[in-house]
């Protein structure tokens, strides 16, 4: 295993992890479906703080995640 795989699973694991990790953006399951006060997905809140932080380490870490599977494919 290279040293690019083995940056690609821990890069996959972090991100999973980071995705976990942030708070959801809606009511829940069943606001989705209609139970809640109305279908609202594209509501324009504002991340503030650690959650902003959050969402761009994740968004970093998405990117990065990426870029490693195109340069791993290539190079096998």
């Amino acid at each position: 295993m290279s040293f690019l795989e083995i940056l690609l699973m821990l890069t996959a694991v972090i991100l999973i992890i980071l995705s976990l990790l942030q708070s959801g953006k809606s009511d829940g399951l069943g606001s989705a479906f209609g139970a809640g006060e109305g279908l609202n997905l594209f509501a324009n809140v504002k991340e503030r703080g650690a959650e902003k932080m959050m969402s761009n380490i994740t968004l970093v870490t998405g990117i990065a995640f990426f870029a490693l599977v195109i340069i791993v494919r290539i190079l096998d």
